[in-house]
């Protein structure tokens, strides 16, 4: 078993890598949560899967376990469920000493941590991410919230979980497409900030894809590690932490627009390419750069660009983004590989010429 640290300076919690569920109890009691009422809070893919056996575990330090299950999916990320999460801790007599176990994927995660932020005020949750994507992004960093109006993560909050508990097994049971989506966010990792943790890709391709447990569970680390670095300098996203937002802004545009029929990864692999090219254009990455983030992503069954949409509408799309500010799409670009920032004076045309390279490919 592997431990992080995340340290926001006003919260400092742990993020556990194992391969089991052998240590959640040891987990819980070293963060001093044990005898309280429990909620598990999962979907209607994960609790069959995992519920019961997170609750047997945990009805050895908690005597009062309960699990709330909502339909799985992003059509269920919405206020209208948080509702009903509210309705079943009430009626389960949760209180402020309450906790939320998030089991699931990004999905779960979000809407269960938004729920633990606003339920009597905030009480407090843990996250155990069941998916790749949640395992190395979603899970880590305390962003919570719900889809609004179409508009992807409009209504949420910052709020940290007590801790993060990985099981990588547990990636075993997801269909092949759903890693490829958490590919995506580790593979952004690489680009952002570490550029031997992307050689460790281009250089174990076939072990990733294959699911090989000492890569993937090198994959989590890598990934875990950057994002809890980048957390911990920048919990609010002020600065720092908007680096994370690579490939997101457009993204994100895409996402809506597709109906939430793309998943998430693959929609932020898209977006990378499109970001990789902007990058390219003003001079900072070269093209073969850009191809090879192609061929990687292709490897992996990932997208790199997408068709049914016209360059206006996404560009359209981008200002709702909560990246906008001022009327301003600001992108996350890089200055170099492994050296990423966000750049705030991209004009229309700039936008819209690696919106239309997508579209082209």
């Amino acid at each position: 078993m592997k431990i992080l640290s995340v340290d926001t300076g006003i919260k400092q919690y742990p993020i556990y890598i194992d391969s089991s569920f052998d240590a959640l109890v040891s987990a819980f009691e070293k963060a001093g949560i044990s005898g309280r009422r429990v909620c598990i809070v999962t979907d209607t893919n994960v609790a069959p899967l995992y519920a019961n056996k997170v609750k047997e575990l945990l009805s050895d330090i908690c005597s009062n376990i309960s699990i709330c299950v909502f339909s799985a999916g992003e059509n269920s990320k919405n206020l209208s469920t948080i509702s009903e999460f509210y309705k079943f801790f009430i009626e389960h007599h949760l209180d402020r000493r309450s906790v939320l176990v998030a089991l699931g994927g990004g999905v779960v995660g979000d809407m269960c941590g938004f729920a633990a932020a606003t339920y009597m005020r905030g009480i407090p949750f843990v996250q155990i991410p069941t998916t790749l994507l949640s395992q190395v992004d979603s899970s880590v960093g305390g962003k919570t919230g719900v889809d609004f109006m179409g508009n992807k993560n409009m209504v949420g909050a910052f709020y940290q979980p007590e801790l993060v508990f990985i099981n990588t097994d547990t990636l075993n049971t997801l269909p092949y497409r759903e890693v490829a989506a958490g590919l995506a966010e580790s593979v952004k990792h690489g680009y952002i900030q570490d550029t031997d943790y992307l050689r460790f890709f281009l250089d174990n391709r076939d072990a990733v894809k294959e699911l090989d447990p000492d890569a993937i569970a090198q994959v989590v680390y890598g990934s875990c590690k950057i994002k809890a670095n980048v957390v911990s300098q920048d919990e609010k996203e002020t600065g720092l932490r908007e680096i994370l937002n690579f490939g997101h802004t457009f993204g994100h545009a895409i996402e809506t627009l597709s109906d939430f029929n793309m998943l998430h990864g693959e929609c932020v692999a898209v977006g990378m390419v499109a970001a990789l090219y902007l990058s390219m254009k003003r001079g900072a990455v070269s093209e073969s750069d850009v191809e090879q983030a192609k061929e990687l992503l292709k490897y992996f069954g990932l997208p790199v660009a997408v068709e049914n949409f016209s360059a206006e509408d996404i560009y359209a799309q981008m200002f709702n983004d909560k990246k906008t500010k001022n009327g301003v799409i600001n992108i996350t670009a890089l200055r170099s590989m492994g050296n990423a920032y966000t750049e705030k004076g991209c004009s229309e045309r700039e936008i819209k010429d690696a919106i239309g390279y997508i579209l082209k490919i």
